[in-house]
């Protein structure tokens, strides 16, 4: 009998339980949320939050506030979210590094990107840019590769740290290449980019958003867009396969992500505000003008973005499966 009562104690507080978290989902949000960025202010991650998160605040009715934790390539933020509370009030901002590349680089990752989160919705793609310091001695990409090759040894390229998208995307170019120069890493991608203008780094691997206004300024120079199309942002500049060099194709992306358990009801709203604010005029403009991939209707679903995360972890850790041993 005492196990019996002990049973019936141990469900009365699931259903208990469970009825408390549809009661407060209904009533969501009710306070400001937190929305972290495992990047430094002013890089592309950061860009991207910043733009959706204030239309989502709008259509939510409360206040988004960014949060920036650095350190370990987006890492150490993202494990702070993995063990938030569920409660809808403490999401990130990740991205292919964090929730797909940082698997193979971080052999003890305190988190799974596929199973520690619920995924909320993609936000924007962004396309990966080769870019080079303003008096790079090469004029296009083939001479920038041939001058990569011959002086490998004397050169450098700048990351926004271990497991960054400019990091992987470097590591995937230097690979093609099959050249080792210097790594240096930054606190993030937006100090990165300011070294680079100010020619103290080589070049650089970065997300579009980041570098369409240095190169309309003419502080940095660009060779090669990683991607099919040429991108309105940049018209000027080619692609990799019109411009020789087919093999480096990739594009980062941010998406919102919850901690595991977080009610269905809460992801819901979520993805809803993000798809308003996707929608939304201004914000595709400011998107567009970065250069970003805005994501269609199907692509902006949990299980489009779960689906993504899963598929990007099988193409980093061939690739960089190396990088963390």
């Amino acid at each position: 009998m005492y196990f019996l009562r002990r049973l019936m104690v141990i469900a009365c507080a699931a259903v208990v339980a469970a009825s408390t978290a549809v009661a407060e989902s209904q009533f969501y949000p009710s306070h400001a949320i937190t929305m972290i960025v495992p990047f430094a202010a002013g890089g592309p991650t950061d860009v991207v939050s910043r733009i959706v998160a204030e239309h989502m605040a709008k259509a939510l009715g409360q206040d988004i506030v960014i949060d920036n934790i650095v350190g370990a390539g987006g890492t150490i933020a993202t494990t702070r979210v993995a063990r938030a509370a569920n409660d809808g009030y403490t999401l990130i901002t990740g991205h292919m590094g964090t929730h797909g590349a940082a698997v193979p680089l971080y052999p003890n990752l305190a988190y799974r990107p596929d199973a520690d989160f619920e995924p909320v919705a993609l936000l924007a793609g962004t396309p990966i840019v080769i870019v080079a310091r303003k008096d790079f001695p090469a004029n296009d990409l083939q001479q920038f590769v041939a001058y990569l090759k011959a002086n490998t040894a004397t050169l450098n390229v700048a990351h926004a740290g271990v497991g960054s998208v400019s990091h992987v995307s470097g590591e995937l170019l230097n690979s093609i290449l099959n050249i080792k120069p210097t790594g240096v890493p930054f606190n993030g991608t937006a100090p990165a980019m300011k070294a680079l203008a100010a020619g103290q780094i080589d070049y650089l691997c970065d997300q579009i958003v980041n570098v369409v206004p240095q190169i309309n300024a003419g502080t940095i120079k660009a060779f090669a867009i990683a991607a099919p199309e040429r991108n309105p942002a940049l018209p000027e500049v080619p692609t990799t396969a019109e411009a020789g060099l087919p093999a480096f194709q990739v594009q980062a992306w941010n998406a919102i992500f919850a901690p595991k358990g977080t009610p269905a009801p809460i992801i819901a709203a979520l993805n809803a505000a993000v798809g308003k604010a996707l929608d939304d005029d201004e914000v595709r403009n400011r998107l567009l003008a970065l250069g970003s991939v805005i994501p269609g209707p199907a692509e902006r679903t949990p299980e489009a973005l779960m689906a993504l995360v899963r598929g990007e972890i099988a193409k980093w850790t061939p690739v960089l499966g190396h990088a963390g041993k």
